[in-house]
This record gives C-alpha cells, sequence and structure tokens, in this order.
C-alpha cells in the first residue's frame, strides 16, 4: 500500500538538537509500521514528513567525517556562537545556520518507487529546478554530491546546496540545506564537506541582493511535488 501523502512542517528558527530528535521520533515511527507490516500484521501505510527549518548556527560532521575538518577549538566555537554534533547520516562537515533553508524528509522511499540513488538525485534535482527560477544555472559534479555552480570551470566551482541523508530500511533521514541568505563566513571555519579546493556560495551572494526566504521554500515545495510525485498535506 503506497502512500504519496506528506506530511509538511514549518518550523521556523530552531536549535539543531530539536530538529534532529523530531527526525528520529518519525524515523522510528515509519520503521516500526514498515516492521509490524513485515510480521503480517495488518498493513498499515507508512507515513511520510518534510520538515523545513533554519537552525541557530551549528556545525554538522557526517559518520565519514574527519574532525580535523573543524578548525574551531570548543572555545573558539563558544565565541562565534555555534555548536557541533557528530551524527548519523553520509557526508562530511556542513554548517547549518541563518539564512539557510535546511530540509528534512523523512520519507519511505518504497512509497515513491525510489531507490538510494535515484533519492539523491531528486534531493539535487529539486534544488537545481528552483534555482533556474533566479537564473542561475546549476548542476551536478561528478563523484560529489550536492549542488554546484561552475562545474565546468575548476577554479570557480562552488556549492550552493549540500546533500546528506541517512536510509535505513528505505526509510530517509537528514536532507538538504540550500543557502539563501547565509552568512558564509562561517565556511571559513571548516572544510565544507570535505572538499579543500571549491568554494561555497548563497542566492544572495549570486544575485548582489537579499532573497525572500518564503519565496524559495514555496518554490521547493513545488518541485519537491514535482519531482517526487508527493500529495503535500
Amino acid at each position: 500500500m503506497k502512500n504519496k501523502k506528506v506530511r509538511f512542517q514549518k518550523l521556523g528558527r530552531i536549535p539543531y538538537k530539536k530538529a534532529w530528535d523530531l527526525q528520529e521520533k518519525y524515523f522510528a515511527e515509519i520503521l516500526s509500521v514498515k516492521q509490524a507490516n513485515k510480521e503480517g500484521q495488518e498493513e498499515q501505510p507508512t507515513p511520510n514528513h518534510l520538515l523545513f527549518c533554519e537552525h541557530t548556527p551549528v556545525y554538522t560532521l557526517g559518520k565519514s567525517g574527519k574532525e580535523s575538518h573543524l578548525l574551531l577549538s570548543e572555545a573558539e566555537l563558544e565565541k562565534k556562537g555555534a555548536t557541533f554534533y557528530r551524527i548519523n547520516r553520509g557526508g562530511d562537515i556542513t554548517f547549518h545556520g541563518p539564512g539557510q533553508i535546511t530540509g528534512y524528509p523523512i520519507l519511505d522511499l518504497e512509497n515513491f518507487g525510489l531507490s538510494i540513488k535515484d533519492y539523491i538525485f531528486g534531493l539535487e534535482e529539486v534544488i537545481i529546478r528552483v534555482l533556474k527560477y533566479s537564473g542561475i544555472l546549476a548542476g551536478r559534479s561528478v563523484g560529489e554530491t550536492g549542488v554546484w555552480i561552475d562545474i565546468d570551470k575548476p577554479q570557480m566551482t562552488r556549492k550552493i546546496g549540500a546533500i546528506g541523508a541517512r536510509i535505513s530500511q528505505m526509510v530517509s533521514m537528514h536532507g538538504f540545506a540550500l543557502n539563501v541568505n547565509t552568512n558564509l563566513d562561517y565556511y571559513n571555519y571548516i572544510v565544507p564537506c570535505g572538499i579543500p579546493d571549491k568554494g561555497v556560495t548563497s542566492l544572495q551572494k549570486e544575485l548582489g541582493e537579499t532573497v525572500e526566504l518564503a519565496e524559495v521554500q514555496n518554490l521547493l515545495l513545488k518541485e519537491f511535488e514535482s519531482v517526487f510525485g508527493m500529495i503535500l498535506d
């Protein structure tokens, strides 16, 4: 029984741990329904969730990341008003903060007929399509997840959207981060995504003006519906 309905929540600006705890709760609930269905109890559709938020400044390090890619001590982190978490997604280190849209799809990928590769490709596609509305041509970099600008110009290539997911039993959590009006200075204190030779950018930097966050969120929702065939609730 495939359920393409997705409960959407806009959480506003919240601490990272609060959003992570909420993700873990929904993730566990979906796995519980899947397990009950496997055990032959009455089959129930698995729920799906999509969370959008901004975070207070935080650095997160994925399972394959190196702590040496964080270039700040604990005291320096505190001075900059930032926190640090080692978390259970793939990928290396990244930054989340105000002016950035962070999206957490907690989905049963089987509801949408997706492989893991298709899912990651789809997240990138959503961001690529949203950037096109602003006249920004972005794309993928071979062997590196995320969304990039000027991929064909190695000295100018820069990342505008990061992807990092955890997928277990075809259920996803964590997700993407799109730099809209993000303070890019925070990236000076890490090796972003473990890639030392490529820069980081934002919509604001590319367009030379502050961008309305709500407008970008609405475009993201539109493209999530289009790319994944979701029915947002």
